[in-house]
């Protein structure tokens, strides 16, 4: 086969028992313990993906201890009998979320040559978002030594006439089907088909025709996990293994109807919520009236309220973070979360010391000449959809 944007590999499936092996992406529910304790009473002592991941709520709980527990059942999940190996697969998803609709995308692995995190790349895969430096060594000793790696990527492709991936919908009840179940958690429904190696090959050509098509020669933007593909490039940069040039990801088109960007909130904890909001007011101002004001809402225990601001970035997650930066600096006492959902800061907020903002998001016909003209957004500018449509960990690859 020709070299392609998106390729095939031997994916690994569980044999058997999909709802509880299926969990969300490790960096959703960040500052929700009940909804990572209610996973591990799901799960119980079946193989699950909620073992052989670490999700980021115990990033600072004995991580070390963690990550070798890991990478040891790990190997004990490719040792025993847990996994079909289907060679040279990719598969065609469709997952029901929450608002009923259906997203599709197609399961492969790209090239990590093919792909630049840095800010200005020109690369044919490239970050959506500022990708935050440190955040980058913890995930690296996670995967470094790892015998499996599962995705929770999702790449966004520019198909405005929908010449990749629509055309499997009419296919797919000639694919043999991968998988078909309930995801746990408020999931929503996935069914999931191996394609079959002629349409791969259609896959492959309509890819590569869009690239003909582009002066920018821009195939891919991170959707989902911008740092856990750095990640993937990293150690790909340390061992130059043939295994760790590639990453499995789930490629979705943004024209796709089911593709909605939610905004990505700010919670500030242990704040000082009257010194914080006194700040934001001298510094930013509150009552400016111009075209282009920015409105960001603020929400503590005591006080709530609305700023509007001039900017200082082309969207209002880019004024708030630039001063959220340099406060959190001169108070590092702070913690400050990224979270889904107006309802989960506003319920975060009746905390004592905890300061939530809320604010306007992109739209997603702005994403591909944001990345052209500026390069990557401010960091966690959106998200595509709610918390329980993110991706979950289903399909794994050994590296």
């Amino acid at each position: 086969m020709n070299k392609y944007p998106l390729m095939p590999a031997d994916i690994l499936l569980p044999k058997e028992n999909f709802e509880k092996w299926a969990v969300i992406a490790c960096d959703q529910f960040t500052s929700e313990q009940k909804y990572w304790d209610e996973t591990e009473r799901i799960v119980g002592d079946a193989p699950s993906t909620l073992r052989i991941t670490l999700p980021e709520i115990y990033l600072e709980d004995n991580t070390e201890a963690r990550i070798n527990t890991i990478n040891k059942t790990m190997r004990e999940y490719l040792d025993g009998d847990v996994f079909n190996v289907n060679k040279d697969s990719m598969i065609y998803v469709e997952r029901e979320l929450s608002n009923g609709k259906i997203r599709r995308g197609i399961v492969g692995v790209i090239d990590l040559e093919d792909y630049d995190y840095k800010k200005g790349s020109h690369s044919l895969i490239r970050a959506t978002e500022q990708t935050v430096l440190e955040r980058i060594p913890p995930r690296v000793r996670i995967r470094r030594d790892a015998a499996i790696e599962l995705p929770h990527v999702m790449l966004l492709v520019d198909d405005p006439d929908m010449t990749v991936i629509a055309p499997l919908d009419s296919k797919k009840e000639s694919f043999e089907k991968a998988y078909d179940f309930e995801l746990m958690q408020g999931g929503g429904h996935i069914k999931g088909y191996f394609i079959d190696a002629e349409n791969q090959k259609n896959i492959g050509d309509a890819l590569n025709a869009l690239i003909a098509d582009s002066e920018d020669k821009l195939m891919f933007a991170v959707g989902d996990g911008n740092h856990s593909l750095a990640t993937a490039k990293e150690c790909y940069n340390i061992s130059k293994s043939l295994n760790a040039r590639y990453a499995l990801v789930e490629v979705v088109n943004i024209h796709d109807e089911s593709i909605e960007f939610e905004p990505i909130y700010r919670v500030l904890f242990n704040a000082d919520a009257k010194d914080l909001i006194g700040e934001m007011k001298e510094t930013m101002g509150e009552n400016y009236d111009g075209d282009d004001a920015q409105v960001i809402e603020y929400i503590s225990k005591d006080e709530n309220g609305r700023l509007s601001v001039k900017p200082t970035s082309k969207l209002p997650v880019g004024t708030l973070q630039s001063f959220l930066d340099k406060y959190i600096a001169r108070h590092r006492e702070i913690k400050i979360d990224y979270i889904h959902g107006e309802d989960v800061v506003k319920e975060l907020c009746k905390q004592d010391n905890t300061v939530g903002f809320i604010f306007e998001g992109m739209k997603k016909s702005d994403l591909f000449d944001a990345i052209k003209q500026d390069g990557s957004l401010p960091r966690k500018t959106f998200s595509m959809g709610n918390a329980c449509d993110k991706r979950y960990y289903v399909e794994c690859r050994k590296i």
